[in-house]
């Protein structure tokens, strides 16, 4: 029979939990998650969630709550672990959820009042922005493109978070909601809808009679780009919440469709689904939405990209690029 862990435990901060015992004994295949709950119970925190588990040397929290202990070479090696409340916490589930459902409410919203907005607005601004050419009230055809691919969108974003994802850790800090919901909720959401159903809007006078081919062509392959990128963005989700089978706690080396490419092909599809969505639409606001949001994606990236040479070494094959090929 393996041997147990002992690992002496020691607090993250000057504010420590009270009541922490100076070590832990554990089961020789005890889990991240199976230390929050040991640390939860003898320090009577009602909700081993708000137990952050820290890499003694880089001082970094261990976010994927299956990973084996055994597994972390400094724990191992020094036998130590840090420990941390981290205060109140959300699931991962339910923040991605309100991220997602701004926008869903925006659009629909702006689109119900525009006859009661814009009119309203448009003498204020009337030197600022081109004369209306549609009849008072009508909207473009690609005003309703432009919704129906925004709707299309955070609705399969909404679904694959409910019964697709998996997350490495079941919750985050609760003030985090607010932080990730901005982003979202202004940017995609109230200034992207501002706009786009705006009489005044790029997407209200790209179907005018003075509209070239070369615009039609352009909106063609934003659709295009839109659906390509809508269902590969899919299909590495998918792909990835099926890598490790129940059971199985071991990291595994993703490939297949993008993996070759880049390190997230999720990203770089998810990009390409916003470009699509851009060429249609013309929309500035929607232009800066994804021009911040590939900041991040690139930052995450290259997150994901160290990991995986850390952990599998000479096993993995080094991506220059993360999210779009040449490019990020």
């Amino acid at each position: 029979m393996a041997a147990g862990l002992s690992l002496k435990v020691t607090n993250r901060s000057r504010k420590g939990l009270k009541g922490l015992p100076s070590s832990l004994e554990l089961p020789a295949n005890a889990t991240v998650e199976d230390a929050k709950i040991a640390i939860a119970r003898a320090t009577k925190t009602s909700d081993f969630n708000r137990i952050g588990i820290f890499d003694p040397v880089s001082k970094k929290t261990i976010k994927d709550r299956k990973a084996l202990l055994r597994e972390q070479e400094p724990v191992m090696k020094l036998g130590e672990i840090l420990v941390k409340d981290l205060g109140p916490q959300l699931s991962w589930r339910l923040v991605y959820v309100a991220e997602y459902f701004g926008p869903l409410i925006f659009h629909p919203l702006f689109l119900g009042l525009r006859n009661h907005i814009y009119p309203a607005v448009y003498p204020y601004i009337q030197n600022l922005v081109p004369a209306p050419v549609l009849p008072a009230g009508e909207l473009s055809t690609t005003q309703k493109t432009a919704f129906a691919m925004i709707m299309v969108h955070f609705v399969k974003r909404e679904l694959e978070t409910v019964f697709v994802h998996k997350f490495s850790a079941n919750t985050m800090p609760a003030a985090y909601i607010f932080r990730n919901s901005f982003f979202y909720w202004v940017f995609a959401g109230l200034l992207g809808a501002a706009e786009i159903y705006a009489p005044f809007s790029p997407a209200a006078l790209i179907d005018t009679a003075a509209a070239s081919p070369t615009s039609a062509l352009l909106s063609k392959v934003g659709l295009a780009l839109f659906a390509i990128g809508e269902v590969c963005n899919f299909q590495v989700h998918y792909y990835l919440s099926t890598l490790r089978k129940p059971g199985e706690t071991a990291r595994k080396i993703p490939n297949g469709l993008g993996f070759n490419l880049v390190t997230c092909p999720n990203y770089m599809f998810e990009i390409i689904a916003w470009i699509g969505v851009i060429l249609v639409t013309r929309s500035p606001s929607l232009s800066l939405f994804i021009t911040i949001g590939s900041y991040f994606m690139y930052t995450w990236g290259w997150g994901k990209e160290k990991a995986y040479r850390k952990q599998f070494g000479d096993k993995y094959k080094k991506k220059r690029s993360v999210i779009l090929p040449g490019l990020l």
